[in-house]
């Protein structure tokens, strides 16, 4: 069985890697980036219908300015940030499974939604009228070990992570990728053993393509 190597900052890394060990897989975590809180003013919530939510992270970082947001419902983008949204007070209006623009195209056309987002993002399209606040930032980890990638599963959770990931790997060869979407897979780059997309942008999808990909025997 090939190692899986899990790249996302916590405390989404440990919640992947128990869900990986219930698979039975051998895990090895090497955050990329740590995740901290900016500094941001909430508007005014009544110049908004809804609160968009990519992340996780915006509940977990947006501190005591969410309070003023927190009449608003909330269309999360999957289930994770859903229970995020729960568990800090808010109603949830709809939780999507399959990305924030199928989730804006699921919706009213019409609304008015104050997405609260990181730093480095890039923004949702939609029919909606959106304003990104950005409440948290993922800064680089300096040095992650990686001297032991090779032969192993990588766990591509964004965009942003394929790139970084790319920039620090020189030998590529052994690797098998596993990204969380096309977009991820695309930011990877060429030259690694094999580079697939889950088949849905939520982490036990991408769990379930890592399982196949670290059982699965390398080529000869």
């Amino acid at each position: 069985m090939r190692r899986l190597l899990v790249l996302r900052p916590e405390p989404g890394a440990s919640a992947t890697i128990a869900k990986a060990q219930e698979l039975g897989l051998e895990v090895v975590a090497v955050p990329l980036f740590a995740v901290g809180p900016l500094a941001w003013e909430a508007p005014e919530a009544a110049g908004f219908d809804a609160l968009l939510l990519t992340s996780a992270n915006a509940l977990r970082h947006g501190g005591p300015e969410l309070s003023a947001v927190r009449g608003l419902p909330v269309y999360a983008v999957g289930e994770a940030t859903a229970d995020a949204a729960r568990e800090a007070g808010f109603s949830i209006a709809a939780t999507g499974d399959a990305g924030v623009e199928r989730l804006l195209g699921s919706i009213e056309a019409d609304l008015r939604l104050l997405h609260l987002c990181g730093e480095d993002r890039r923004d949702p399209e939609g029919p909606q009228k959106i304003a990104s606040i950005p409440v948290y930032r993922a800064t680089p980890v300096a040095a992650p070990e990686l001297a032991e990638a090779g032969g192993s599963v990588a766990l591509i959770h964004s965009h942003r992570a394929g790139r970084r990931f790319a920039e620090l790997t020189e030998d590529r060869s052994s690797i098998a990728v596993a990204a969380i979407s096309q977009a991820a897979a695309d930011a990877v780059g060429d030259g690694w053993q094999s580079v697939e997309a889950a088949d849905r942008p939520s982490d036990d999808a991408l769990l379930a393509l890592a399982a196949r990909l670290c059982n699965k025997p390398p080529p000869q």
